[in-house]
């Protein structure tokens, strides 16, 4: 499990977004290799493609508890999703006190004074957390079964 945490964080620092690093080390992780992956997961990085959404690093958890326990039929079950979805979320909320990305940084990332408060206030180094626990907490939920 460190190894996918600790892969997450890498790809946030290589350059990919929140949503898109915990996706793909978990989808990797699971042997799981898609050109889509991790372009399913753009547009949820930065809040949501910086309109103050929900953050990425929970977005991308969400996709990852998608492709790992979703379902594939209109009759299949979506409980078990919704379930570990809710616990996410609930665990996420509890460890930060927030799951929007402005609510976390403290910085909105649709203007330019918020990109110059991420830099000034070195705000990937936060974020580089959110998206280790974020994988760590999927992980969790996929393997506690």
């Amino acid at each position: 499990m460190e190894d996918t945490i600790e892969k997450s964080k890498a790809y946030f620092d290589s350059g990919f977004g929140c949503a898109e690093s915990v996706l793909k080390a978990i989808a990797e992780h699971h042997n799981i290799h898609s050109e889509t992956i991790p372009r399913i997961a753009t547009g949820f990085c930065a809040g949501m493609a910086r309109t103050g959404g929900t953050c990425g690093a929970v977005t991308g958890a969400v996709l990852a508890l998608n492709l790992l326990l979703g379902r594939n039929h209109a009759e299949g079950d979506k409980e078990k999703n919704y379930e570990a979805v809710q616990k996410l979320i609930a665990g996420f909320r509890i460890s930060f006190g927030d799951v929007s990305c402005p609510g976390l940084t403290g910085v909105d990332l649709g203007t330019e004074k918020g990109h110059m408060e991420f830099d000034e206030k070195n705000l990937h180094d936060k974020c580089r957390e959110f998206v280790g626990e974020a994988t760590r907490m999927v992980m969790k939920l996929v393997h506690s079964e």
